[in-house]
């Protein structure tokens, strides 16, 4: 189409099919845009709400030691595992320096490194990783 040639007028609409066209596209993407933000937003809730229990049930009762490994109770230097999962939140600030809730520093350090040390297929490994998903 050249700028002379004419546009077609939609009578009941007045309006171009191609003007017509954009709005329609327009309209379904504003939808979409207020579909998913609300869906982000209890993304993030759900994220800091989200538990990592320390360590996982299948080690209950074991002691993390300062390097984020599992040992046996008692260990010397070792320390007790959490009485509570620990929630998204808590673990997210840990990550910026703060001390987990109800631990002296050096044990909130032995629980993250347990944390950080956690793989596909353990408990809380699918919160951790998404505590560290960019935006969280």
């Amino acid at each position: 189409m050249s700028e002379n040639d004419e546009v077609p007028v939609v009578p009941e609409a007045g309006l171009n099919p191609k003007r017509r066209r954009v709005l329609m596209l327009g309209a379904a993407g504003a939808a979409t845009v207020l579909s998913v933000r609300p869906a982000l937003a209890q993304t993030v809730g759900s994220v800091l709400t989200c538990q990592i229990p320390v360590p996982d049930v299948g080690n209950a009762g074991k002691y993390i030691d300062p390097t984020g490994n599992l040992v046996a109770p008692l260990t010397p230097g070792a320390f007790p595992g959490s009485p509570t999962p620990l929630k998204g939140q808590d673990v997210k600030n840990a990550l910026g320096g703060i001390t987990l809730p109800g631990s002296s520093y050096s044990q909130s350090q032995a629980y993250m490194a347990y944390i950080k040390r956690l793989q596909a297929g353990q408990s809380g490994f699918t919160c951790f990783a998404s505590l560290q998903m960019p935006g969280r």
